[in-house]
């Protein structure tokens, strides 16, 4: 159909009774969340079913991993691929009930982040594999498969803590639907960050057909944001699907896939990709 990627995030419970808040309302978490297939399984998957698409990560939550696993469960992808695991999309998360599932405590995700990249990044780098952090230690160890070439890390945080982060560890950032003048201006800020000499953070910008809170955009007005990115230089658009109610089975989605030729043609006339 001519989509460029295909992307996949990262929950595995969904907490009854809620402490943390999702869009500011413990309410406002997204029923799709009570079932979502595991990213790394999926991508895998998907890498055997298909030979063009590329593959990537929007977002995994650094909580529910640990470096080592995770650098071999995405080399493995890539390989499987054939290198097509392109973008590798990591955030802090938000849901106190998985963090503790996984026996992570969520009060040190941000720091627990500063040290998950480089290790995750150790892992693909040249054997003897060693690191020794706050939160993580590998061993000098052999540490493969190593990927065909190593993909690109996105963040998918927005605190200034987080912009900080992005400055620092990762390719590209994230911003989700944020109005796109907004997205340009905090860029600019992001890559005022950038340590000198380092290429500039480049944007994958979102847009949802149906946000969580259940507005729809019309496939004409998803056509037009993404021909609003383009104008703006930003790499590409995730257009989000997960949250469409009319989605009931996968004939639905394919159906709303072929409905998206607009956006496709958007896409098409700059340099967004969807």
């Amino acid at each position: 159909m001519g989509f460029a990627h295909l992307w996949v995030q990262d929950h595995f419970l969904y907490a009854l009774e809620q402490r943390g808040e999702y869009g500011g309302s413990a309410a406002a978490q997204p029923e799709v969340y009570q079932s979502v297939f595991g990213p790394t399984e999926t991508l895998a998957a998907v890498a055997t079913w298909t030979s063009r698409i590329e593959l990537g990560t929007s977002v995994l939550v650094g909580g529910n991993h640990w470096p080592a696993q995770l650098a071999q469960r995405l080399a493995t992808i890539d390989r499987l691929s054939d290198g097509r695991l392109t973008t590798v999309g990591l955030g802090v998360g938000w849901s106190v009930e998985e963090h503790e599932a996984a026996g992570v405590d969520p009060r040190t995700r941000g720091r627990r982040m500063d040290d998950f990249v480089p290790a995750l990044l150790a892992c693909w780098g040249e054997d003897p594999v060693e690191h020794k952090g706050e939160f993580f230690d590998i061993p000098r160890s052999i540490v493969r498969p190593k990927p065909v070439s190593a993909p690109r890390l996105m963040s998918g945080m927005w605190s200034r803590q987080g912009l900080a982060r992005t400055a620092r560890l990762f390719d590209l950032w994230n911003p989700g639907s944020m109005p796109i003048p907004q997205v340009v201006d905090t860029v600019g800020e992001i890559n005022a960050m950038r340590a000198e000499g380092r290429p500039p953070v480049g944007v994958i910008y979102r847009v949802a057909l149906q946000s969580t809170a259940g507005k729809r955009l019309t496939v004409e007005e998803v056509a037009e944001r993404v021909r609003e990115a383009a104008a703006a230089g930003i790499e590409g658009v995730i257009v989000e699907t997960n949250f469409c109610s009319e989605i009931n089975s996968s004939a639905d989605w394919m159906t709303l896939l072929g409905r998206l030729d607009p956006v496709l043609k958007a896409g098409t006339e700059g340099t967004a990709a969807p």
